[in-house]
């Protein structure tokens, strides 16, 4: 690995925040799901915006002097994404429902996780001058969303896990074939019962080979015995752990060989279909993140591979650990301005799409395409991950919604 380039931006508080360490983050999620309010209490145009921290953590600023990501097409494999919140207005292509049943638009139970990782990606926020709501890291992309799961509050959840094992690795695939620049996988298995599925697994392999970078979240298991966790962890995939505004890596995190970098997983703000702003936690959050600033590194650099651009962030990531790389925050915390400014540099002609990074030499990860038929139970993915999906990243205390109230602290099942 390169030593990451010297910082000459300029330190505000934020960013002097995240730089610094801490010596502990300490995170504990209850095992039922509760909602309380708190008395009402007004909110102004831009507290949302204000609370968006990463923003500057992640030195947006000086990446957007180049791209806002217009041009590229991120697809969203999630829980659905809802098209008409205003923070999305525009953003939202027509995807691809791979479930065909549960909650529908204007149900509790739909769409909210994916809802949020959409608006990290390439939220636009809303009013005059949009100063107000969720601003992503690639503002100008498109999402692509594409269902592949329900949330874990869906009382069909059930019913998805047992008939659509396969939708992952279709929906990888589908992305793949409709215009994905960037697939965003923020989800995944580490039960103890999880393995690597060779259906998913070759569809990795196939978007990779369209082209496509696929990122994905380590898991949440990090206070849970660190049990690897898929997709994350399938050759070629951008692995993303998280860490808080100071920097520290977050104790939920998966600690794992796989972890590529790490990006901002706490105290995020996120947009729902409610129309409320909730701040909560979870690599899904960093993951999405993560989808952001590949986006915004297509855009400038297009003829990148995807084994090239996973390199240039390991490569240009910020405060790398003492070794150059450990299990907790891969090569580092991604910098999306310093890898777009190194893409430049870069050979684009020739060579193998898929990632050697890892110094996996199979052709696959798992048992092979040939035998994904051979299946006799759903894939493994769909079991929850760390408390479920859905309940990934909307599981801490809730920020201000303009013109309503706080609301009160949202916990995972």
């Amino acid at each position: 690995m390169t030593t990451p380039p010297t910082e000459t931006t300029r330190q505000t508080p934020a960013t002097r925040a995240f730089r610094r360490r801490r010596t502990s983050f300490a995170a504990t999620v209850a095992a039922a799901s509760l909602l309380v309010a708190v008395p009402a209490t007004p909110a102004h145009a831009d507290v949302i915006r204000a609370q968006q921290w990463a923003l500057e953590a992640m030195h947006t600023d000086d990446a957007w002097r180049t791209t806002k990501g217009d041009g590229i097409t991120v697809a969203v494999l999630d829980t659905g994404v809802d098209p008409t919140h205003p923070d999305l207005a525009g953003q939202v292509l027509t995807g691809k429902d791979l479930i065909g049943f549960g909650a529908k638009s204007g149900d509790r139970a739909w769409a909210r996780h994916g809802t949020a990782m959409a608006g990290i990606i390439a939220g636009r926020g809303h009013g005059p001058g949009r100063d107000e709501g969720v601003l992503g890291i690639a503002p100008e992309a498109k999402i692509l969303p594409v269902r592949v799961i329900l949330e874990g509050t869906d009382p069909d959840r059930s019913k998805a896990r047992k008939s659509r094992g396969g939708s992952l690795a279709d929906g990888i695939r589908w992305a793949a074939d409709n215009g994905a620049d960037v697939i965003n996988l923020s989800l995944g298995d580490d039960s103890e019962s999880a393995h690597p599925e060779p259906g998913e697994d070759a569809a990795v392999q196939y978007a990779l080979s369209k082209g496509a970078a696929v990122v994905a979240s380590a898991g949440n298991g990090g206070e849970k015995g660190d049990r690897i966790s898929y997709p994350a962890a399938y050759p070629g995939v951008i692995a993303v752990t998280a860490v808080d505004r100071y920097g520290t890596h977050a104790a939920f995190s998966t600690r794992r060989w796989y972890a590529t970098v790490s990006a901002p997983g706490v105290d995020v703000v996120i947009a729902d279909p409610d129309r409320r702003y909730y701040e909560g936690w979870g690599t899904s959050a960093a993951a999405a993140f993560v989808s952001g600033a590949v986006a915004l590194v297509r855009a400038a650099h297009p003829d990148l591979r995807p084994a090239q651009i996973k390199k240039l962030l390991a490569d240009t990531a910020r405060d790398a650990p003492d070794n150059g790389r450990d299990d907790s925050t891969g090569y580092g915390i991604v910098d999306p301005a310093a890898a777009i400014e190194a893409g430049g540099k870069l050979d684009t002609g020739g060579g193998d799409t898929k990632d050697k990074a890892t110094g996996y030499t199979k052709q696959y990860f798992g048992r092979g395409p040939d035998n994904a038929s051979d299946q006799s139970e759903p894939a493994a993915w769909l079991a929850p991950l760390a408390g479920g999906l859905g309940a990934l990243l909307l599981a801490g205390a809730v920020v201000l919604w303009r013109g309503g109230p706080v609301i009160g602290r949202r916990r995972p099942r």
